[in-house]
Formats: structure tokens, C-alpha cells, sequence
């Protein structure tokens, strides 16, 4: 792994859809090593097309993606996968074994772990989300925020250089929302989040990208894009009624 290389590099990224629609329009975009960035913007702004570029599942129609200075392509695309961990907006998308173990060995044990190395890292990655109890547990019996704690934990098994969340906040009670945030901030990967939860991206996230129209409208710190009203309004970005972002101490 090349170490020195930003977790992630995007440049001049252009794709449109076999239907013709055009989603990006040349994004530029460099996430460095242990960073945590939100991506935010308007539905159809072009996010998911992008997230979608950062593991191989499209292809991109010019420009580039390099992940860890390896460049998204047909040869690199195992590594890549393993470099990059998604976890989806729905989290029985990813969880389909009877237990939680199982589910988390998933992806290890495809790449071929074994034995104790492999429960090892299973439990490695239960810890880190605050469910080791738990790995016995059919996850369908598990509340929605247990389920998407594993969700991240079937993806930290992989030991990733870079996780992305879509939407981490959806549908999560407010203390399941603060026991996600306590363990996003404890983790040591590059993060990028996908999320229309202000409050939370300015929580979290001391980076934000505004993506608008299939091009980045702006990138800065957080709490200085969610003050800015004029940007906020022309992207369709919208704080909760009496949120002020000012009134938050902002990461670092």
C-alpha cells in the first residue's frame, strides 16, 4: 500500500448513464489519509454516481480514480474492493447469514482467512462497533441500529483504507444516532459520508464537498459551508428548523 498516496484521488471524473443522462460533469476530488469528509448536495446531484466509481461498479467515461495512488481498473479491482468499504443506506442489503459471526467472517473468509486469524478479525470488528456480544445473534433479531453498527463491522473485517456510508443517519433512533457517531469517530480509516443530515455531517465530518449538477460547488470546512445561507440555498441544502450551525464546537 502506498502510504503516502491520498486515500483517495479523483480527477477530471466524467460519466453519463447508457440512457444518455449525464451525472458528473468532471469532479476533482482528494480525501487524505485518516480524513473525514461529507459529501453533500441535492438528490440527483450525482453522489451515489460517484460513490459508485470509488469501488469499480461503474466504469468511468473520462478522468480518474485512484485509491491509495492504485488506480481504479479491471486489474486492481479485487484490491480495490478491499480497500474500499461501502456500507449501504440499508443494512439487510449487506447482512444475509444466520448469525452475525458468520456475516462478518463473510468477507474475510472469502479472501481466504481461516481458523483463528479469522475469528480474530471477526471479533476485531465487533469490538470496534461496541458488538461483540452480539455475534451469536440471528441479526434479523437486532434493532435497526445494532444492524447497521454490523454493517459497518462486515466492512471494517476487510481492514479498509477508505469507508463510505451512505445516509449513516437514516432511520437511526437519537440514541442510536449518537452510539453510530461515537464509534465513527473512534475509527482510524479514511471516512467519506454520503449524508442530507447536516447537523450530523457537521458533527462528524470537520470536511464537506457540496456535489451540485454533477460538479463539486464547493469544499471547505463544514461549519463555514452550512453558515454560508446563499450557498445553502442555491444547492437545495436545508438545515432543521432551528438548527444554527454556529452554535456547534466543529471537529478538527
Amino acid at each position: 500500500m502506498n502510504t503516502t498516496a491520498p486515500s483517495l484521488e479523483v480527477t477530471g471524473l466524467a460519466y453519463a448513464y447508457p440512457d444518455g443522462h449525464q451525472a458528473l460533469f468532471g469532479v476533482d476530488l482528494t480525501v487524505a489519509r485518516g480524513e473525514r469528509v461529507a459529501l453533500l448536495g441535492p438528490n440527483g446531484a450525482g453522489k451515489t454516481t460517484l460513490v459508485l466509481h470509488l469501488n469499480g461498479i461503474l466504469e468511468a467515461g473520462a478522468g480518474t480514480v485512484a485509491v491509495a495512488g492504485l488506480p481504479v481498473a479491471k486489474r486492481n479491482l479485487a484490491e480495490i474492493r478491499r480497500r474500499v468499504g461501502i456500507v449501504f443506506q440499508d443494512p439487510d442489503d449487506q447482512l444475509f447469514m444466520p448469525t452475525v459471526r458468520e456475516d462478518v467472517a463473510f468477507g474475510p473468509a472469502a479472501a481466504g482467512l481461516r481458523g483463528a486469524e479469522l475469528e480474530e478479525r471477526v471479533i476485531e470488528a465487533l469490538d470496534r462497533v461496541g458488538m461483540a456480544g452480539f455475534a451469536d445473534r440471528p441479526p434479523h433479531h437486532l434493532s435497526f441500529g445494532q444492524r447497521r453498527r454490523v454493517a459497518v463491522a462486515t466492512v471494517l473485517a476487510m481492514r479498509p483504507e477508505i469507508l463510505v456510508l451512505d445516509e449513516p443517519s437514516s432511520n437511526l433512533d437519537p440514541a442510536s444516532r449518537r452510539e453510530l457517531a461515537d464509534v465513527l469517530r473512534s475509527l482510524d480509516v479514511t471516512v467519506l459520508m454520503v449524508t442530507h443530515d447536516l447537523p450530523y455531517a457537521l458533527e462528524l465530518c470537520p470536511r464537506s464537498v457540496v456535489l451540485s449538477g454533477g460538479v463539486i460547488a464547493a469544499d471547505g470546512r463544514t461549519q463555514d459551508l452550512l453558515c454560508d445561507a446563499e450557498l445553502m440555498a442555491a444547492h437545495r441544502l436545508e438545515l432543521p428548523f432551528g438548527f444554527d450551525p454556529r452554535s456547534v464546537t466543529a471537529p478538527v
